[in-house]
């Protein structure tokens, strides 16, 4: 009746997958659109590439004569997007206090866009700062990065250095590790360690997800501990490290790699 010794049907055999043929005539050699994104010399880009390294638009590559068009495909080197388009770059800022993170304000208060006014490109920010907190907040013209990173689906986590008056009381960092309650709903820290502590002031290192408006301030507030200074020193893969205030430098091609790839770039 069809079945196979032993009483087992036959696995049936799977179709293969096509293989997507993604050579662009009149494109620009794979292991050339590489060396100039920065991922090291031609002859370097080639050895990506025979090392089968190297995806293009979801295929492995492993012809060196394959030419792209870096305007549309979509390169992955060890699963990392590779940023093709030299119009785009993302910048990690670090704010100053008492500026605000928006790229203008009708009030006429200091803004980020004048710590990148030498750039003609046309940012946007990435999340925002409030005025009275400090450190990373990222500016990008890449428009669908910049979407991605703002929409919950992702989550993105970010951190911060967050100081408070006096000693803190022991089961505090666990009141906000399990939630608390605030006027727009429940909030929660993923992460919560006291870095140094005196009689006068503590010194908090917390990691959240959400970005809701004032969302550290608000949550040390309702557990009686006022924020005294509000520093950003991460989102996701991203850190401010020693970036010296009121300075931005260019996310390098790694760091940019793991960003998007967090966002399914």
């Amino acid at each position: 009746m069809g079945n196979t010794r032993g009483g087992r049907r036959k696995p049936m055999a799977q179709p293969k997958k096509p293989v997507l043929d993604v050579h662009v005539e009149d494109g620009v050699r794979l292991q050339k659109v590489l060396a100039e994104a920065g991922l090291g010399s031609r002859r370097q880009c080639e050895s990506y590439i025979q090392d089968g390294r190297v995806e293009v638009d979801g295929q492995i590559v492993l012809e060196l004569g394959v030419r792209v068009d870096p305007a549309t495909a979509v390169i992955l080197v060890d699963g990392m997007r590779v940023e093709t388009d030299a119009s785009k770059v993302t910048l990690a800022v670090n704010k100053p206090q008492h500026m605000v993170s928006t790229m203008s304000d009708p009030q006429g208060r200091a803004t980020i866009a004048e710590l990148v006014a030498g750039r003609s490109e046309r940012l946007f920010h990435v999340g925002r700062l409030d005025y009275d907190s400090e450190g990373l907040i990222l500016l990008t013209n890449d428009g669908e990065l910049a979407n991605r990173l703002a929409h919950p689906r992702f989550e993105i986590p970010k951190t911060y250095l967050v100081t408070v008056r006096g000693r803190v009381a022991n089961g505090v960092g666990s009141k906000l590790l399990k939630g608390i309650e605030l006027e727009d709903g429940m909030a929660e820290l993923d992460k919560f360690r006291i870095i140094d502590q005196t009689p006068s002031e503590t010194l908090i290192e917390v990691t959240l997800h959400s970005g809701r408006n004032r969302i550290v301030r608000r949550m040390f507030d309702e557990v009686g501990y006022p924020v005294e200074r509000l520093v950003r020193t991460q989102i996701g893969p991203i850190r401010l490290g020693d970036l010296k205030q009121g300075r931005y430098r260019v996310l390098g091609r790694v760091e940019l790699g793991t960003l998007k790839k967090l966002v399914d770039l």
